[in-house]
């Protein structure tokens, strides 16, 4: 098997394409910031209790927010109430309906904002005039004790009309602990993550996001089926595809990384949809595998399944490895994983 190895390429594409540059990602803290001030002000004004604290959650947290070309960013940012915050003028505890739209009002209380706040099953969501928005989930903090009587804080979701245990911090640290996991040992876990972006930039052209799988389901598809070779963007991405697709052609169900319940239901249109526009890449990418595939095809293939141009720009010989990752090379397809049950996580 012929392999052109488009490591080099693939790296550029995630550096210039995918990853946020530094003015990005100080905007979207200057944006989050905003929103945390307008939060606090308007609870003042209302005289109603501010958050224990606001937490950054979801992928602007886990580092894995990836450029779009509307502007269309999505930041989560949790307020965490104590209990006895979220309650009303007769001292009773705030339905989570109440408790959103308590959010709600603080949001708008001055009506500077263009677009009004508004509440939505799972948080309020706040959309800027440029194309991003913030969404704000709702908790509340509940203590109780252990079996040992030590007293420990769970965490309340307002969702619908339910309040339902959740706490989006525990993702992030389930992603985050994994990268660490990975960069200690023989693995590369900035590898799993640039792969896990590579792969939120692929289904996220303008007709597929809204009707494709969610960045949480992506994410958990990754990150179990994760395929590290050290020094190949290219090869990993591919590989951890090829055993994504094999997993969602047997089932479309996708567990929570972190809670006794599922991402995804068998059937589920979103991941199917997401699937289909997998499988089509990765026979697109078997060009590839032609003894006699160029370089051109090689880059051309790359380009038709990012539906971009840059890996044909590349200049030929240039690189974060000096030029050698743009020879052809013979390989035997082996695949390295980490020896902790075939490169399985979750």
């Amino acid at each position: 098997m012929a392999d052109v190895n488009c490591h080099s390429e693939m790296k550029g594409f995630h550096s210039e394409k995918v990853t946020l540059s530094n003015k990005q990602q100080a905007e979207m803290r200057k944006r989050r910031n905003a929103g945390r001030t307008r939060l606090e002000n308007g609870l003042n004004e209302a005289k109603r209790p501010k958050p224990k604290e606001i937490r950054s959650q979801g992928s602007y947290q886990m580092r894995t927010m990836v450029q779009d070309d509307d502007n269309d960013y999505d930041i989560d940012d949790g307020a965490y109430f104590a209990f006895a915050d979220l309650k009303d003028d007769a001292d009773t505890a705030l339905t989570p309906l109440a408790a959103r739209q308590r959010v709600c009002d603080a949001l708008t209380w001055d009506g500077r904002l263009k677009q009004e706040a508004t509440v939505k099953r799972n948080c309020v969501r706040q959309v800027y005039a440029a194309g991003y928005h913030i969404d704000i989930p709702v908790y509340r903090v509940v203590t109780t004790k252990d079996e040992n009587d030590n007293l420990v804080d769970q965490y309340e979701l307002a969702s619908g009309d339910e309040w339902i245990c959740s706490d989006a911090r525990a993702v992030t640290r389930w992603f985050n602990n994994l990268v660490g996991e990975l960069n200690s040992g023989e693995s590369d876990g900035s590898q799993m993550r640039r792969v896990t972006k590579l792969t939120k930039k692929f289904a996220r052209r303008a007709n597929w996001k809204n009707k494709i799988a969610s960045g949480i389901c992506i994410t958990k598809l990754v990150v179990d089926h994760f395929a590290a070779i050290s020094n190949r963007d290219d090869r990993a991405l591919r590989e951890t595809w090829k055993a994504i697709s094999a997993k969602l052609q047997s089932s479309t169900k996708i567990t929570h990384p972190v809670l006794d319940n599922m991402l995804a239901l068998e059937g589920d249109k979103e991941v199917t949809f997401f699937r289909d526009c997998l499988n089509n890449a990765i026979k697109t990418l078997e060009a590839l595998d032609s003894s006699d595939c160029t370089r051109k095809q090689a880059q051309e293939a790359w380009n038709d399944v990012f539906d971009t141009d840059f890996f044909t720009s590349v200049p030929d010989g240039s690189g974060d490895d000096g030029g050698e990752a743009l020879a052809i090379k013979v390989t035997s397809g082996g695949t390295a994983r980490r020896n902790d049950g075939g490169g399985r996580f979750g």
